[in-house]
Order: structure tokens, then C-alpha cells, then sequence
């Protein structure tokens, strides 16, 4: 459309600094478990996840899992029991097969120690369909030989230099007894201080952190050894969740134990999730819903408490984040989630180091494989690799510079130092919503309730100091366009997909708004269109 009225915001492209943007984004994605990066379809999604976003690092449960095949204290022929061996040995080929894939295509590994191969752990099968063991270990020398032994495998392997780039993280959510851990609090931190020692012990230059805890909460049910849950049931009664006290967990504990200790932590890891759940008094569970900024928050008041630490140092990565964490939340599948997700990813760039989308693939099977092509998955895109709304969400702010020249409250404005090429990402996270979350949903259909949020919104934008002529991509992400899920409702949700509707649904989450503006002769590109309810939008120069 075209105006004469002044534009909301003007920016001059030719200023040469401005606060950086961190791409906090794309420095790591997550993944499920490393046995799955050894498919074909997963390593494929992979490297489109690197070149098409900027994936640096990827991150993923089970290096030391069974199915691995590293800690080896027998052998069977599959026919009968297995011979035990006189002393552990240690088998690496598909550890390399992954971490090779992941090195070629020109990512790294964000190192996540775990979990306890079957022969050293306390207790088995404690969690998902590929029955994980999340327990402490019989014999923590048998550990400690475990980590030393692989980590000076992969020194030998890639090389000192490219290890020390690898972050190393100890276990995954030990605060989630039984589930992700079946021993005491002090037992993690134990574990936690013999792996960072004996990292620490091979080369002072490898970088080590934790404690990787799940989510914040705004009562005691992880002020002790283990949760307990009776401390829940004021929460999960709350009329509202918002106005409670939320603090992070184990999180300031496991900094004074190790500061009195001298134990090295190199940063600080953990998982914020705005959708959580609260155990009543009758046991049942309350899904808890945050409001749209909770992860904000939550990253102001773990960077206070880390500057108080004896570790003010300390990087902050997020090594898990999304929506929700349920691999079977509808909402995942959809625009909403989209736009959600690029409002929290701008408005937080500022407070970590890294925030890991979890995950970048539905192929992902802590549940087992999920039923039907759009079923709630955590993916960027599904199992088939169709581009979900949030994969393109993500490509937009991959393609932002690293200069801020305009933080607006519903975009940015960016410049990269590097070229000089202008990069804009403008998003309409609807008034009517107020601070309500995104939520989840057991189904897609409940999803669409959103669909009627409004009110569009206008983007009047002025960016100064262009070249004239030079060509400006713009890409619109809505409801009508690059929503796949919701042409699979249209079609029926279909279960098992035939290879024409695959190639139809593929189609429509590509077919974006594309246009192609051209800068004038003043050199003033002036930006003027209504974004829909929900819609992302993407500029850049060329």
C-alpha cells in the first residue's frame, strides 16, 4: 500500500555500529538420541539444518546409551548369554559414524555425557521407549575410565584443538528422579566433579558445564535430596501461575557446592519450558501455562544469580527450549508456534549464549516414532522432512546481521558487519492474545481456536542509506501460506501419507509470499503492508 503519512520507525543503514545480536538461535539445535543421528533421513535433515539455518552445534541424549555401543564389559554372539570380558574395553565405531556426519556437514557437537551404559548402572530401563539407564554408577572410577577414555579417543580422533571447541555437559535433567536420575542431589554434583575433574585432568582448555535442570518453579519440590512433590500442590492449585515466585532449579545449590570445592564450570546449562506441570493433592497432574515471556524472565534472574556466584563468569546455555515439553503437543506443528517462538528468540538475545530449540527433526523417538506425518513432534520439520511454520521462522532470523540498528517491539532491524547487507524480521504476535502463551494442544484442531486472534498489523518502516537500486528479497510466512499442518487437516489428516500428497504438503510449506522491491533513487526503502494475525516476515538485501 502506499502512504504519505510518516513512517513509525526510520533507520539509517549506514551507521556502523549499534548493540550486537547475539544469534542465540542457531549456535545450537537439539536432537533426540545419538543413535538416531546414524539415519540416513536424520543426517539429511541435518545438514539442511546448517546450511539453511545456521546450525553451529547439535545436541542429543545417549552418547553411552546401549545402542552405541562403547562401554563393553562383554560380548555375545546373539545366540546365547554374553561372555564377560576380563576388563572393560571401550568400541567407538559408531560414536565416529555420528560425530563424523556431524563434523562433515560443518556443525559440532554441544557434548552431552550420558547416559549409563547398562553394565555400569545402578538401575536400568528407567525411562522412554529405548529404556535409557539414568542412574549413578556402580563404580565411579569405572566412570570417570569411561569419559577419560572417550574424550581422549576424540582428541586422538579430531584433534586437541578442535575439541577444546566442543562443550562438554554432564547428564541431562538430574533433578527428574526417577525418570533422569535415581540417585540424591549430592549424587549428581558428585558425578558432576569427578567428570569435570577428569575433563579438566586431560586438558585444562576443554570446556565443562552443568547442571542441565529442567525448568523453573515457583515452590520447594527441589529444595531437597529429591523432589518432592507435596511442596507441589499449592502450584498446581494457583489461580495464577504468573504471580508466583519462579526460581530456577538446583541451579544456585550446585554453584556454592562447587565454588566451596574448587570444582571447574565452565557454564552454566539448564532447560526452560513455559509449559510445565504441577501435582495436586489427588495426585493428578495440572499443566501449568506461563505467560508469553516467561523465558525472559527466567533468563534475567538466572544471570543475576550467576553474577552472585562463585562463577560469575559463566556462560548461560539453554540446552533444551521450546513451547512445551511434550513430543506430542499439536502445537509445535503450527504457525502460532512460529510466531511465538521468533518474539522469544529476540526478546531473549540479549541473555544467553545459546538457546537450543529442541529438537530440529521429528525423528525423534523417546516415545517412539510419532503417529502420523503432523502428531505434535518437537521437529523444525516432520519425519518426512516437510518444513514446519517454525523452520521457516528460524531460516528468518538466520538471516539477520550481527549489528542491531532497530529493536522494535514487534522486529528488528540489522545490519552484518561483514557485507553491509540489511536484514529485517517483523512479526505480529497478535494485541488480543495480551500475555497469554501460545499453550499446548492434544490435537490440531485445538490449535486452530487461534486462527480468530487478531488484529492485523501494520509495519511502516523506513530504512535510510540504501544503494539505490539494489534488490530487496521480502518473504511472508501466515495462515494462508507456508502452513502445511493445516492443509493436511484440510485433506482429512490423512494417517500415512501417499508420495503425491508428501509432494503436495512439501509444496505448500515452501510456498512462502515472496516479492522483490527494488530501492529507489533517494536510496529510502520504505516498508508499508499489513502483516496478518500470526504472520512472520523476512527482509534482506541482496
Amino acid at each position: 500500500m502506499t502512504d504519505t503519512t510518516r513512517p513509525d520507525f526510520s533507520v539509517d543503514a549506514r551507521q556502523k555500529s549499534g548493540p550486537a545480536l547475539k544469534h542465540i538461535w542457531n549456535e545450537c539445535l537439539g536432537a533426540g538420541r545419538a543413535n538416531e543421528a546414524l539415519r540416513a533421513d536424520w543426517q539429511a535433515q541435518f545438514r539442511e539444518a546448517v546450511t539453511e539455518l545456521g546450525a553451529r552445534y547439535v545436541r542429543f541424549h545417549g552418547v553411552f546409551h546401549d545402542d552405541m555401543f562403547v562401554y563393553r564389559a562383554s560380548e555375545g554372539g546373539g545366540f546365547g548369554p554374553p561372555t564377560p570380558l576380563p576388563e572393560p574395553v571401550y568400541t567407538f565405531s559408531y560414536v565416529d559414524k555420528v560425530f563424523d556426519a556431524i563434523l562433515a556437514a560443518g556443525a559440532r557437537p554441544f557434548v552431552e555425557l550420558g547416559f549409563m551404559p547398562r553394565e555400569l548402572a545402578t538401575e536400568t530401563e528407567t525411562v522412554f521407549w529405548w529404556k535409557a539407564h539414568c542412574s549413578p554408577p556402580r563404580d565411579m572410577d569405572r566412570w570417570v575410565g569411561l569419559v577419560t577414555t572417550t574424550v581422549r579417543h576424540w582428541i586422538d580422533r579430531y584433534g586437541l584443538d578442535e575439541v577444546r571447541r566442543w562443550p562438554f555437559e554432564v547428564w541431562n535433567e538430574p533433578n527428574l528422579v526417577p525418570h533422569f536420575w535415581t540417585g540424591t542431589r549430592t549424587q549428581y554434583f558428585e558425578l558432576y566433579a569427578a567428570t569435570a575433574t577428569a575433563i579438566k585432568d586431560i586438558d585444562p582448555g576443554l570446556v565443562v558445564g552443568g547442571p542441565s535442570t529442567s525448568v523453573f518453579v515457583p515452590d520447594d519440590r527441589y529444595a531437597g535430596e529429591t523432589q518432592d512433590r507435596s511442596s507441589e500442590h499449592a502450584t498446581a492449585q494457583a489461580a495464577d501461575p504468573d504471580a508466583l515466585d519462579w526460581r530456577p532449579v538446583w541451579i544456585e545449590e550446585f554453584l556454592t557446592w562447587c565454588g566451596d570445592r574448587d570444582v571447574p564450570v565452565d557454564f552454566v546449562s539448564t532447560h526452560l519450558y513455559p509449559t510445565d506441570y504441577a501435582f495436586g493433592s489427588d495426585g493428578r497432574a495440572t499443566e501449568i501455562r506461563r505467560h508469553v515471556d516467561a523465558t525472559s524472565d527466567d533468563l534475567t534472574v538466572l544471570r543475576d544469580l550467576i553474577a552472585r556466584s562463585p562463577y560469575p563468569g559463566a556462560e548461560v546455555h539453554i540446552t533444551e527450549w521450546s513451547s512445551s515439553p511434550s513430543s506430542r503437543d499439536a502445537m509445535h506443528d503450527t504457525l502460532f508456534a512460529a510466531t511465538y517462538i521468533t518474539r522469544a528468540f529476540l526478546r531473549c538475545a540479549a541473555l544467553a549464549d545459546s538457546i537450543a530449540y529442541w529438537t530440529f527433526t521429528d525423528v525423534f523417538e523417546e516415545g517412539g516414532a510419532g503417529i502420523g506425518p503432523f502428531h505434535g513432534g518437537f521437529g523444525l520439520v516432520n519425519e518426512q522432512g516437510i518444513h514446519k511454520p517454525t523452520f521457516h521462522a528460524m531460516a528468518m532470523l538466520g538471516r539477520l546481521g550481527d549489528t542491531v540498528l532497530l529493536d522494535a517491539p514487534h522486529g528488528v532491524v540489522t545490519r552484518a558487519s561483514s557485507t553491509g547487507a540489511v536484514a529485517a524480521v517483523f512479526f505480529n504476535y497478535p494485541d488480543e492474545m495480551g500475555r497469554r502463551p501460545v499453550g499446548s494442544e492434544s490435537s490440531y484442531e485445538a490449535t486452530r481456536r487461534l486462527a480468530a486472534y487478531g488484529p492485523s498489523r501494520r509495519i511502516h518502516q523506513a530504512i535510510e542509506g540504501l544503494t539505490p537500486g539494489t534488490l530487496v528479497d521480502v518473504e511472508i510466512l501466515d495462515w494462508d501460506r507456508g502452513n502445511p499442518a493445516e492443509e493436511w487437516h484440510r485433506l482429512g489428516e490423512p494417517l500415512n501419507l501417499s508420495r503425491e500428497v508428501e509432494a503436495h504438503l512439501r509444496r505448500v510449506a515452501d510456498d512462502l509470499r515472496r516479492s522483490t522491491l527494488e530501492v529507489p533513487s533517494t536510496g529510502v526503502l520504505v516498508l508499508d503492508l499489513e502483516l496478518p494475525p500470526w504472520a512472520v516476515m523476512s527482509m534482506v538485501t541482496r
